[in-house]
């Protein structure tokens, strides 16, 4: 879908969550991956941490972020499988207002053409939370390039057209 030159570009402050039990700053190659996208496209970096897979801990981070006037978006990597300690999505649904089911959806769509079936093991997932956009993927550098390359790019561009997410951001707190 087209980019609208003639509309003004407003850079969105996105947190970065990395989950996971075994990476450090040094080895974390997936939120690397996205910090690189989203500031390459213009959007700033609100913050970046680890946090270990733990629903409590997860929850604790993500109700800070939702509560702080610089963060507009979080955007998680990791923790969306199937095994015991993948955790993202339990977390995600005990901040969420709104989910925003499409978003799953379509990154498994996009997903596919990559990875094929394997594609269902994922659990990606998005929603808003109190006027905060949340959207969690994979924890692979494959995964965050499909999801920002394929769907969130575009998303988080108020230039992109026929909608977006950014221009929903005034109306999110609407009752």
């Amino acid at each position: 879908m087209p980019i609208d030159e003639s509309r003004t570009f407003l850079p969105v402050r996105i947190a970065v969550l990395t989950v996971s039990d075994t990476r450090g700053l040094a080895e974390d190659r997936s939120g690397d991956t996205l910090v690189a996208r989203l500031t390459e496209a213009g959007h700033v970096l609100a913050d970046r941490r680890i946090e270990k897979d733990d629903v409590e801990t997860i929850v604790s981070r993500l109700h800070a972020w939702i509560g702080d006037p610089e963060v507009d978006c979080i955007i998680t990597t990791g923790g969306t499988g199937v095994t015991g300690r993948d955790v993202t999505p339990e977390a995600i649904e005990q901040v969420a207002e709104k989910m925003i089911p499409g978003f799953g959806e379509l990154f498994r769509m996009l997903s596919y053409q990559t990875i094929g079936t394997s594609t269902v093991q994922s659990r990606a997932c998005a929603c808003v939370s109190k006027g905060t956009y949340i959207f969690a993927l994979p924890g692979s550098t494959g995964a965050v390039k499909d999801g920002w390359d394929g769907i969130l790019r575009d998303q988080l561009d108020s230039r992109h057209r026929p909608c977006n997410f950014v221009e929903l951001m005034p109306r999110l707190l609407e009752r």
